[in-house]
């Protein structure tokens, strides 16, 4: 690994742990291994750094959360592939996420000490929303869901309740609480299938 990507992956770390204000450039030195001048060899300043790590989280974030998508027809399965996904693969990832979906935190985090970042942020879960109503808006057209669905209800819905997954996994460790919390998902979207 060389050490901008050290950087990037420990930095990866602490935000979602410490968040991105309470992580000091000396705590990512520190952990990365890494002198001063080897940070500012790859980046100009901590905002910079964290244009880099938001790049290796979406990027982490689609490897996990996207994981065999392509194999699945039905648009529906593939929604309650993304939702299994979060579950299994992304949230409780704590080798690479200890504090949890580093999106969450610092989109909480950030939205009034560094509005301009949170917007960088809130792109995600934009796309995150169009993909879920795209998927949904096929399925519909394809006659498998009930007619009176609301697509758009239902992405924000479902859009809800991930990110109220990943607060309470967050808040609280507990793997039976997420399971339960996907699976109402999960089978609210079948309950919506024809």
């Amino acid at each position: 690994m060389t050490l901008k990507a050290k950087i990037i992956h420990e930095s990866l770390k602490l935000f979602s742990t410490h968040g991105f204000l309470c992580t000091s450039i000396s705590d990512i030195l520190q952990a990365a291994h890494a002198s001063k001048g080897g940070f500012y060899n790859h980046f100009k300043s901590k905002d910079e750094l964290l244009l880099a790590t938001l790049s290796e989280a979406r990027k982490m974030w689609r490897e996990k959360n996207l994981a065999g998508l392509e194999t699945i027809d039905r648009p529906s399965d593939k929604i309650i592939g993304i939702l299994q996904n979060y579950r299994d693969q992304y949230l409780t990832d704590h080798e690479n996420l200890p504090g949890g979906c580093i999106f969450v935190n610092l989109a909480l985090e950030l939205s009034d000490q560094h509005p301009e970042m949170a917007r960088e942020v809130n792109e995600g879960f934009v796309r995150l929303k169009k993909l879920i109503k795209r998927l949904l808006d096929e399925e519909k057209e394809g006659g498998r869901l009930r007619d009176d669905t609301d697509t758009t209800q239902v992405t924000e819905l479902i859009f809800s309740g991930l990110l109220g997954a990943c607060v309470m996994y967050t808040s609280d460790k507990s793997r039976e609480n997420l399971s339960l919390t996907i699976g109402a998902l999960i089978q609210y979207l079948k309950n919506l299938r024809t």
